[in-house]
């Protein structure tokens, strides 16, 4: 451990970077739940990060535009992709949207089958590099999700379940490019369930509340004991959420409101 792994300039972007993914996973999270479509966010994680990997293997340059727009191009065709899918066998879509990760996984480790340094770049993608940021890298995503948030709760009923899948896929391409896709997974779903059975006034304050905790903590352990960031953020979280579920009040609970 050194000192400077706890100078705020390495804590403070990466401790921000958390709470904006978290400013458009905690409600789109619940959105997930809500439709039963658990692992769509694994799904389309992994979509976009097989676009990022193809722009590697055209070797666009890492931090352009290029790379950006094949990312998000990829996921936001399979997002509309798997609303067409809902719409015509909403009965098999968590089937499907299985199907779609494992083929995007895979289609990855095959573009990387020939790249010298394919394991790091798979290893980037499932865990990010959230350490690593900085603030001016974080400005333009946090005005991607300012837009994305007032869409989202201006648009959602109004167009439905487009607009969740158009939403949900440009929120996760930015944020598995920070943080990888096991916390953007951890991020969607892990403070989402632990407020559930709240009532709804409660639920994104409490979600948002978990998941910037946990942030902090996995953070702050990954620098002092040099564990790999993104996976103790996600033990961090999960803990986290459990220790909430035994302090939140009974009173706070709602049988009757839904989502």
């Amino acid at each position: 451990m050194t000192s400077e792994l706890l100078d705020w300039t390495i804590i403070g972007p990466a401790f921000a970077a958390g709470l904006i993914v978290l400013s458009t996973h905690v409600p789109l999270g619940h959105e997930v739940l809500k439709r039963g479509i658990i692992f769509i966010d694994l799904a389309i994680a992994q979509i976009a990060g097989l676009g990022v990997i193809a722009a590697h293997g055209l070797n666009w340059e890492q931090d352009g535009i290029e790379v950006q727009i094949a990312a998000v191009s990829a996921a936001l065709l399979a997002a509309i992709g798997l609303h067409w899918t809902e719409k015509r066998w909403g009965s098999k879509q968590e089937a499907l949207i299985g199907i779609l990760f494992i083929l995007a996984a895979t289609g990855g480790i095959l573009l990387l089958a020939g790249n010298p340094h394919g394991s790091e770049h798979l290893k980037e993608l499932l865990v990010g590099q959230i350490l690593w940021s900085t603030w001016s890298s974080l400005l333009p995503i946090a005005a991607l999700y300012v837009g994305l948030l007032i869409l989202w709760f201006t648009t959602r009923d109004r167009f439905g379940p487009l607009a969740f899948y158009v939403i949900f896929a440009i929120a996760v391409t930015a944020s598995v490019q920070i943080v990888g896709i096991y916390l953007v997974f951890a991020s969607l779903i892990i403070p989402a369930l632990a407020t559930e059975h709240l009532q709804r006034g409660r639920r994104l304050t409490i979600g948002y509340a978990i998941g910037a905790v946990s942030y902090l903590i996995g953070i702050t352990l990954s620098a002092v004991l040099d564990f790999p960031t993104g996976a103790i953020i996600v033990w961090s979280m999960a803990l986290v959420a459990l220790a909430a579920g035994f302090l939140i009040p009974a009173s706070a609970a709602s049988t009757t409101d839904q989502n």
